[in-house]
């Protein structure tokens, strides 16, 4: 469904804007005029498939043409045409410590002038993956790729070979990047994609050896890990201990202790996908915050600084059946770029600053707590659901701990809200299932704006029910 927005006024000058039409949205208004962004736009729908590297960015479902950046610092991301919008995608959680910041800046450029790939080992891969091992006591060992979708896939190619099993087992709504056997009842951009969250390409041979079950639900779960012949097959479970995905949803401590006893019982490896959580809800992962300890974790975004860089590690013993050292293969040209090696590794040195996560926490409270406590006193139809920095609001669902609730949320109220916090300057993911993002960058004055604003498209347009 497009969503149209129709007399609308121009902010600036108070003046009707008319009607224009954009590849792929038919007719589209917009509170403010933005000629630049919609020429680049269009044409890029004639070299990229719709004008975009990464679905989720087109903004299609909010009905108008997306945001083009130009330039950033700190919260504030600048487009093209000059207008300022204070950011909450962060690059998708990658930019903990906000756009540009100057010791990773400094950083990187020093490390240019040195060279920008060799394809040959360089000491910074040591020194980042020797800050990953002392944070977080799962990993032994770790290997750095270029994104979080060739982190995930190397982690069940590698369990597969450790465990000479076959089967993957996942939970609806799980993302865990776009590897053939993940794209079974997927979260992110898929969902706008297909309303099965799969993907067309994939042959049936290869979905036959991914199980997605629904998350937060361990009695789906026991059918399956007390069937006898399913047992020996399951090589791996994997699982987001908190999704970003399909909106914030925490997996349940019970939920997550019972995937930690039967991966146990079976023989069968248990890998977290932090890509996301890794170093943002805390510098030891989501796994610090449950207690667990699983054989794999992926990591990504924050690990980069900003820059194209993900990894896997866990136990040696595991990670040692990788090549050179054995038979499970992976490769790649820009595994352990120096640039985003230094990145990384200025990234991770930030947040290890005494009272970073404390100093996140109260933004986020600043930015949240007045919008819930709203939500409660007059009964509206929404939800705010947060872990550490990340959080996500739904309308028109009280609570979402799955893929079938986060499904149930109310898509058009969201694209008019995402119109209305776009149109006063305030970028936010632009889809209803998407995390968004505090930096350490976020400004006490912009925080403050985008509560005022998200309570006054509460008030304006959520009803107050008796509680």
């Amino acid at each position: 469904m497009i969503f149209v927005k129709k007399n609308l006024k121009n902010t600036i000058t108070g003046s009707a804007l008319p009607a224009t039409e954009v590849a792929g949205f038919g007719t589209v208004n917009s509170m403010k005029p933005r000629p630049q962004s919609q020429k680049i736009y269009e044409q890029m729908c004639q070299l990229i498939p719709g004008g975009v590297n990464s679905p989720v960015r087109s903004c299609k479902r909010m009905g108008q043409v997306p945001l083009v950046a130009d330039h950033a610092h700190g919260d504030i991301v600048v487009d093209v045409d000059g207008y300022n919008y204070i950011d909450y995608c962060g690059s998708w959680g990658a930019l903990i410590h906000g756009h540009a910041h100057p010791v990773i800046v400094e950083a990187v450029q020093k490390r240019l002038e040195k060279g920008t790939s060799f394809g040959i080992t360089t000491a910074l891969e040591g020194e980042l993956a020797g800050e990953v091992i002392r944070l977080v006591t799962s990993v032994e060992n770790i290997r750095f790729v270029s994104s979080g979708t060739e982190a995930t896939m190397t982690a069940a190619r590698l369990a597969r070979g450790f465990t000479k099993r076959e089967l993957i087992v996942k939970f609806s709504g799980n993302y865990h990047g776009h590897a053939d056997f993940f794209l079974v009842q997927a979260g992110s951009g898929v969902l706008e994609v297909s309303p099965s969250a799969s993907s067309a390409g994939i042959p049936q041979e290869i979905v036959k050896q991914t199980v997605s079950l629904p998350y937060n639900a361990i009695e789906a779960c026991e059918k399956l890990f007390s069937h006898p012949e399913d047992r020996k097959r399951i090589a791996a479970v994997i699982l987001e201990p908190i999704t970003g995905n399909m909106g914030v949803i925490p997996g349940n401590t019970s939920f997550i202790q019972f995937l930690r006893k039967q991966t146990e019982a079976i023989g069968a490896l248990l890998i977290f996908d932090e890509v996301m959580t890794g170093f943002r809800v805390h510098a030891k992962g989501a796994q610090q915050l449950y207690s667990i300890r699983p054989d794999l974790t992926c990591f990504g975004k924050i690990i980069g600084g900003g820059f194209p860089a993900a990894a896997l590690g866990g136990r040696k013993e595991i990670m040692d059946c990788l090549a050179p050292l054995g038979p499970v293969y992976q490769a790649g040209t820009l595994s352990g770029n120096p640039v985003a090696m230094e990145a990384g590794l200025q990234s991770l040195r930030l947040l290890q600053r005494p009272g970073f996560y404390e100093e996140l926490q109260k933004k986020t409270d600043r930015l949240l707590s007045a919008i819930k406590e709203q939500i409660k006193r007059k009964n509206w139809n929404a939800c705010i659901q947060e872990v550490g920095s990340m959080f996500t609001l739904f309308f028109g669902k009280r609570e979402v701990r799955n893929l079938e609730e986060a499904m149930e949320v109310d898509h058009q109220r969201f694209a008019s809200f995402f119109r209305s916090m776009f149109d006063q300057g305030i970028y936010i993911p632009p889809s209803p299932h998407e995390a968004w993002f505090i930096s350490a960058a976020h400004q006490d004055e912009h925080l403050d704006q985008t509560r005022e604003a998200i309570l006054a498209f509460m008030e304006e347009n959520l009803s107050t029910t008796p509680p």
